[in-house]
């Protein structure tokens, strides 16, 4: 499987010549991005806020069959069951051999049952800048907990404050708290090739300015061994 980071939580998810789209971003949503112009054969939404429910501004295309398996989990948007920002969704795409899993903006503790279905995924798409999601130390533990191959956060500002809303922390908030952290400065994960490590942050694809400078992706970085 192949992930690119559109930008904020959205990602596109490719197989097979099957491409999914994920919490695409309203136009002018979020400061920092373009507009979200795809095609995809499918989209998902992990709930309806304007920052992840966009499907009209993918174009959908019908190529081949779809290669995934695609599960739901029903979570909350906040502490408190759903009573201050409403349910979220988090998807699990998969094939016979690789899964991924999309945390949309997940706010609450997961049960254990929730727990053992996210378990060692492949790819763990996690909120990590707090306010609406879970905070940055919330995410850097469930990080360990899941122990994905790898783990790509989403969902927060820049250390410059120019790229996301900026009422969000900042990624560098949760990749202090952990090891194995490698800045790439592409904007896409290929689930069939090897990776220096567990934890790796992407440039957002539509990024309309500087998302961060070579210094800032050094102090982030804590692997020596960056493809």
């Amino acid at each position: 499987m192949k992930i690119t980071w559109i930008g904020h939580s959205c990602f596109k998810i490719e197989e097979g010549g099957y491409s999914i789209i994920i919490d695409p971003y309203q136009d002018d949503c979020i400061p920092g991005l373009a507009p979200v112009r795809e095609k995809a054969n499918e989209v998902l939404k992990s709930h309806e806020h304007d920052d992840h429910n966009a499907a009209d501004n993918v174009e959908i295309v019908k190529t081949v069959a779809s290669p995934f398996k695609i599960t739901t989990i029903d979570t909350f948007h906040d502490e408190k069951n759903g009573t201050e920002r409403g349910k979220n969704k988090i998807h699990i795409i998969e094939t016979k051999n690789q899964r991924v899993a999309h945390l949309g903006d997940l706010g609450c503790e997961l049960t254990d049952e929730q727990m053992g279905q996210l378990y060692q995924v492949d790819a763990l798409l996690i909120p990590v800048g707090g306010v609406y999601t879970l905070d940055a130390a919330q995410a850097a533990q469930l990080t360990v907990d899941l122990d994905a191959r790898h783990t790509i956060p989403m969902h927060y500002k820049s250390v410059e404050s120019e790229f996301d809303l900026p009422e969000l922390g900042t990624v560098y908030d949760y990749t202090l708290r952990l090891s194995g952290v490698w800045v790439n400065s592409l904007n896409t994960l290929d689930l069939n090739e090897n990776y220096p490590a567990k934890v790796v942050v992407l440039q957002p694809q539509n990024m309309t300015k500087k998302f961060m400078s070579i210094g800032e992706m050094e102090k982030m970085s804590n692997t020596k061994n960056a493809k």
